[in-house]
């Protein structure tokens, strides 16, 4: 039998837009309480107003930037005021930079791998920690397919997913034994905002934010039993060069 998302407690960082957005709303629709967060609060209480405008759960955010571990510690202290606890937590929270690594400067290398690597260590950290408490709970890293193929350009990006992907091999097995599934998603070409690239129309050849938190909606609702460990993800049409 599928798990039940309804009620569950949920985290899902950088969810202002893009994938974490798509991912919020779905929980969010299966009766899940959410706490959404990102860096700008204007952005987060347009996107939990967008959220609460169908039927659900609960839905809050809270700004906050993962790269600072004093940020994350708020973020979890919020959950537990507002949802007494927490069962799930999505690390989305991530950029891109994207430049021949002699021109990568070491500010964007330092915000980067913060971001996308130590934010995702620093809000798992706080989340074992409550799921030692509870039993057991679930997480799920959304990486990309670039943590295991490197291109010209994506070094600084490469090494953060490289090391996502590692990270939560590795949690994975550190704690699969207390309850905790850990999982990982790596896409291919998402049809966002990435990157700092304002989408100007939709892409036909591209995946939609859609589609991924289906995905993770389908990881999440496995029987306790059974573990998806990693899923790869790719356009079913690649654009043509």
């Amino acid at each position: 039998m599928a798990t039940s998302i309804k009620n569950k407690r949920v985290i899902v960082t950088g969810a202002s837009k893009g994938i974490g957005l798509a991912i919020a709303q779905s929980l969010y629709s299966e009766g899940a309480h959410v706490l959404i967060c990102a860096r700008e609060q204007k952005k987060v209480d347009e996107a939990a107003a967008e959220i609460a405008g169908g039927e659900g759960g609960k839905i809050a955010g809270i700004s906050a930037d993962v790269s600072r571990f004093e940020d994350v510690q708020r973020i979890f202290q919020e959950a537990d005021t507002l949802f007494g606890g927490l069962d799930i937590l999505i690390n989305n929270a991530g950029f891109g930079v994207f430049h021949p690594t002699a021109e990568i400067t070491v500010e964007d290398w330092d915000k980067l791998i913060a971001t996308n690597l130590s934010g995702a260590f620093y809000c798992s950290k706080e989340a074992l920690a409550r799921f030692k408490q509870s039993g057991g709970g679930q997480i799920v890293n959304l990486s990309s397919l670039a943590g295991k193929n490197p291109f010209a350009g994506g070094a600084a990006y490469n090494a953060s997913k490289f090391g996502l992907n590692g990270f939560s091999e590795a949690m994975m097995l550190d704690h699969r034994t207390d309850g905790v599934r850990v999982s990982y998603v790596m896409p291919g070409s998402v049809d966002t905002e990435f990157g700092g690239k304002e989408v100007k129309k939709k892409s036909s050849w591209k995946i939609a934010p859609e589609d991924i938190a289906e995905i993770v909606l389908g990881i999440l609702k496995m029987p306790g039993r059974t573990l998806i460990s990693r899923v790869e993800v790719r356009p079913s049409w690649p654009k043509k060069d």
